[in-house]
């Protein structure tokens, strides 16, 4: 799957490996963006409710009554337990990262791995390595987390990092323990818990839940807790009271 303006380039210089979910800020100046005044622009972004999947790009914020009125349905709808120990807890516990094979979930098996297929759906004017169909090296992000646009490049990988809204760990001592390798192979591969972010607001966050970390936009903060409560649904997984209840005040409730 294609999106914006998408060319083929020469291979960038000194290209770094994909940055991880929890890989540790890049040196150097930051990522180039927009002023952290001013909103990015979202006329690609899909809201939640009309991306059931997680095959269309970016998160939307949730504006109208009906919709919001439906997110507090949906987060009251989910399970509560605490949070349990994260003995035994390995990121290869959900499959090698970026795994193209994992079952049950769309863009898999398509000969490009998960990162890049994030990168394709989000991204705008999408540059890849010569040669290649499928390998990002440049394009330009409008950034849920942060209202901001990135012009990212992959020389400075960690700039945009690919979001578990609900982290694998968090999943894990919420019951991932208990599931079979191919159930934790989905949810670490499922786009609909994807997101590629700015690396700063990502390395932030960890494996919090949202009572413990939300987006610093707050425009996108009741979208966020819907998306997060989608995949717990989905997968069948609690989420904790004070989790829950921070979500429900993010869409009025």
């Amino acid at each position: 799957m294609k999106r914006g303006r998408c060319v083929v380039v020469p291979a960038l210089v000194a290209l770094l490996g994909a940055a991880g979910c929890s890989s540790g800020l890049p040196g150097g100046a930051g990522p180039e963006r927009s002023p952290a005044s001013a909103a990015a622009p979202d006329g690609r972004a899909v809201g939640p409710f009309d991306n059931p999947d997680g095959t269309e790009p970016g998160l939307a914020p949730v504006t109208s009554d009906g919709d919001t009125a439906k997110a507090r349905d949906l987060i009251e709808g989910l399970t509560t337990k605490g949070r349990g120990p994260k003995t035994g807890y390995e990121r290869d516990e959900f499959g090698y990262a970026w795994m193209d094979t994992a079952d049950g979930v769309p863009l898999a098996r398509n000969g490009c791995d998960t990162r890049n297929d994030l990168l394709q759906r989000d991204g705008e004017d999408v540059e890849f390595k010569s040669g290649s169909d499928c390998v990002v090296v440049s394009m330009t992000l409008d950034d849920p987390y942060t209202g901001t646009t990135i012009e990212w490049r992959k020389a400075k990988a960690a700039e945009v990092q690919i979001d578990h809204v609900v982290p694998l760990s968090y999943a894990w001592q919420m019951g991932a323990s208990r599931w079979d390798e191919a159930k934790r192979k989905q949810l670490a591969n499922d786009p609909l818990n994807l997101l590629p972010v700015e690396g700063r607001a990502n390395s932030a966050k960890s494996d919090s839940g949202p009572a413990s970390w939300l987006p610093p936009s707050r425009t996108i903060r009741c979208a966020y807790a819907v998306r997060f409560a989608q995949v717990a649904e989905k997968y069948e997984m609690p989420v904790t009271a004070p989790d829950q209840e921070t979500m429900l005040a993010q869409c009025g409730g």
